[in-house]
């Protein structure tokens, strides 16, 4: 019954701490392999971002924290609503 109670105890230790750390570890690498094997087949370094840097950190964009503004939309003027007049008049009938 000792022997019994004391691999039970085991087995639990092994599943509830040390599975999970295991499988962590080999997902984890999984991962990454398809990730490098991915982005080699799709012309890029693995773990770099896949459009490039974003736009605005390249030399010559002047200095940081100042903000640069390409275009700026033309400001439409307020229209008038028309007035309305009126629909036509529909004559009701009740039908029984």
């Amino acid at each position: 019954m000792v022997k019994f109670v004391l691999t039970l105890l085991i087995i639990t230790f092994v599943v509830r701490y040390v599975l999970p750390a295991i499988l962590r570890f080999f997902v984890a690498s999984f991962v990454q392999k398809q990730a490098r094997k991915y982005t080699e087949q799709f012309g890029g370094a693995p773990f770099e971002a896949p459009f490039g840097p974003p736009p605005g950190s390249g030399p010559g964009r002047g200095p940081a924290g100042q903000v640069h503004v390409d275009f700026i939309p033309p400001k439409e003027k307020p229209r008038k609503p028309q007035e309305f007049k009126g629909g036509e008049y529909v004559d009701f009938e009740e039908v029984k």
